[in-house]
């Protein structure tokens, strides 16, 4: 592993091929401009053997310990055999294609993600404890459950914990993906890694920083990183049959004409820089087509994969919905003022985070509802939000917590609909049901098909936190027969690995709970841009939330693996006549190398007209 201050991987090699050129011209200058002869001219292709041959032969070593074979294996040969041949010029030409070359795929292959460190930026070091009547700062770690904490204005939310005094807003959305700020008043909760308000608040500490919501997200994050698996790359599968090839073609000549020279010779020719140079310049056009398209693709060997990719698993808010539920219908007991019950409720909701919220309080908007004054709230996982309005009792929950606290008037609850519900209880009483739906995509159903007739998907899931209901409509509009509902972000994890096993994974989806089902499948893309580290564990992020732009996605990955393909099948075709020509003397090495640089600038040239925009990139 480098040190911290080592350069990059793409400038080492790039400081390697600017060495490597200027030896090389240095050597031609001092050879044939001056009289000082081979021997002295050599003496500047000697120090691109020293600083840049030795480092590629020691790395192509290493990967012959690991039993990696990768495509690069003819030019690490023809390195030393230049050395032992005596043939210096040839083998600083291959040093220069190979670390070009290699300088050209670090930089294609270099992820602009850095989602563990993005998560830890987010948290804080320390915290505010109180301690009498003032507040002590302490290391994160020393949080105990129970610790009264403040949290001051615009400051992260260091833990999970309840808002004991103070009101504000807290900004959530890098937690939950949701745009909106979200009201805070004694009694609500408070996420770890949210964002506070103008306001400081104080709160007391539920979880150690350990056990917060979003300290577990990110262990989870962590095992999906160390877990993903690895794609052998394009280079590789090709060079698989090449590299044995070529070999066998240059023993063959060196047995056949008893000249060594001839076995170098052919390395030269064969050193596959077609594969080493075209493929990442096709990547790095794609990408830059891509970034035209609003799409941006974060980990280039996606765009080797996801057109191979046959089973797509979508989370449901935001990616096949437009994720902007909207109230539909209230179904109030007897005897009770809808009117009166929304403007309650609506007042309550301005404290909550949970996705009906901004819903209901558009509704109450609508319908001309003043808003009241909250004098107490309270909100924990699985009971609801429990409230207390103008000397009322609110309890805003689901119906199965309905049936255990009051069963007798679960009775009076309507029938199950399609979509979303929240179960309003005034004063220990049943009082109404509101009725939600998130709208499919208009163009989900015919997007769905289009997967299975055009990018031979087999196999479509919806996999989300919402409720079975509402999974199952949003299911059946867009013709989707797999539905996993009311999962965690752990559970989505565990199904997109079991997926995995079986094929290869498309997941689209939105939000920081969908960040590492991101990364455990094989191909992760994020719709939006409201939450970095969803954006940074997906390998693309579509930019405008489109079902079109992730056809377009496909498209641009299916074009350019068909002119890699052609730029480096093509180049190792002629490497092949090349070969053949210096199996039988007609090449020798340095006009091999010479005919493999124009072979390397005729698959790049068409390498390059990927990033040519075509007349469509879609067929949606």
């Amino acid at each position: 592993m480098p040190a911290p201050d080592d350069p990059p991987a793409d400038r080492r090699q790039l400081y390697i091929a600017g060495l490597t050129l200027v030896a090389i011209t240095s050597h031609l200058i001092l050879r044939y401009g001056t009289s000082l002869g081979e021997n002295a001219a050599n003496v500047s292709l000697w120090i691109a053997y020293v600083f840049g041959g030795m480092p590629l032969v020691w790395g192509l070593l290493g990967n012959l310990l690991r039993r990696e074979f990768g495509s690069d294996l003819l030019a690490g040969l023809s390195i030393v055999t230049s050395v032992f041949l005596g043939e210096y010029l040839a083998g600083a030409l291959v040093i220069l294609m190979l670390s070009g070359g290699e300088a050209l795929e670090a930089y294609a292959v270099k992820s602009a993600s850095s989602v563990l460190k993005a998560l830890a930026k987010r948290m804080p070091s320390v915290a505010h404890r109180k301690a009498g009547t003032s507040f002590e700062e302490i290391a994160l770690d020393e949080v105990a459950v129970g610790d009264l904490l403040k949290v001051l204005p615009h400051e992260i939310c260091p833990v999970d914990g309840t808002v004991v005094e103070g009101r504000g807003v807290m900004d959530e959305s890098y937690l939950t993906g949701e745009p909106y700020q979200i009201s805070k008043t004694p009694g609500s909760t408070v996420i770890s890694g949210a964002l506070n308000g103008e306001s400081s608040l104080t709160i007391r500490a539920e979880k150690l920083a350990i056990d917060s919501r979003y300290s577990k997200i990110m262990e989870v994050m962590r095992d999906s990183e160390e877990r993903r698996p690895r794609m052998r790359r394009l280079a590789d599968q090709l060079g698989a049959w090449y590299t044995p090839i070529a070999l066998l073609i240059a023993l063959g000549a060196w047995i056949a004409s008893g000249d060594p020279v001839r076995f170098l010779a052919v390395l030269v020719v064969a050193t596959p820089c077609p594969l080493l140079i075209a493929i990442p310049v096709s990547i790095i056009g794609s990408i830059a087509l891509a970034a035209k398209r609003a799409i941006i693709v974060r980990d280039p060997g996606i765009l080797e994969t996801i057109d191979s990719c046959r089973s797509v698993i979508f989370d449901k808010t935001g990616t096949l919905t437009y994720g902007r539920p909207e109230m539909t219908g209230q179904a109030g007991a007897p005897g009770i003022d809808p009117g009166e019950v929304l403007q309650l409720i609506a007042s309550v909701e301005v404290y909550s985070k949970h996705p009906l919220a901004e819903a209901i309080v558009e509704a109450a908007k609508r319908e001309g509802k003043d808003l009241v004054s909250v004098d107490e709230i309270s909100e924990r996982p699985g009971e609801g939000l429990v409230a207390r309005v103008r000397g009322r009792e609110v309890l805003i929950t689901n119906r199965k917590r309905l049936a255990e606290l009051r069963p007798e008037e679960a009775a009076l609850l309507p029938g199950i609909a399609g979509g979303l519900e929240c179960v309003v209880v005034l004063d220990g009483h049943y009082a109404a049901t509101f009725h939600f739906r998130d709208e499919p995509r208009e163009d989900g159903a015919d997007f769905i098909r289009h997967l299975g007739g055009k990018h031979r998907i087999e196999r479509s899931m919806i996999l989300s936190g919402d409720r079975q209901s509402e999974a199952d409509y949003l299911a059946a509009r867009v013709g989707i027969t797999t539905v996993h509902a009311a999962k965690s972000p752990e559970e989505k994890v565990e199904i997109v690995r079991a997926e995995t096993r079986d094929w290869r994974t498309l997941y689209v989806g939105d939000g920081i709970n969908d960040a590492p089902a991101l990364m455990a499948a094989t191909v992760g893309i994020a719709f939006g841009q409201n939450c970095d580290v969803t954006a940074n564990a997906a390998g693309a992020v579509i930019m405008d939330s489109s079902l079109r732009k992730l056809d377009e996605l496909i498209h641009i990955s299916r074009r350019m693996r068909h002119i890699a393909l052609q730029s480096a099948v093509g180049g190792m075709i002629l490497s092949s006549v090349g070969m053949l020509l210096a199996a039988f003397g007609h090449l020798p090495p340095v006009a091999g190398a010479i005919a493999q640089e124009i072979i390397d600038v005729l698959a790049v040239l068409n390498a390059l007209r990927v990033a040519i925009p075509p007349k469509s990139l879609t067929d949606y």
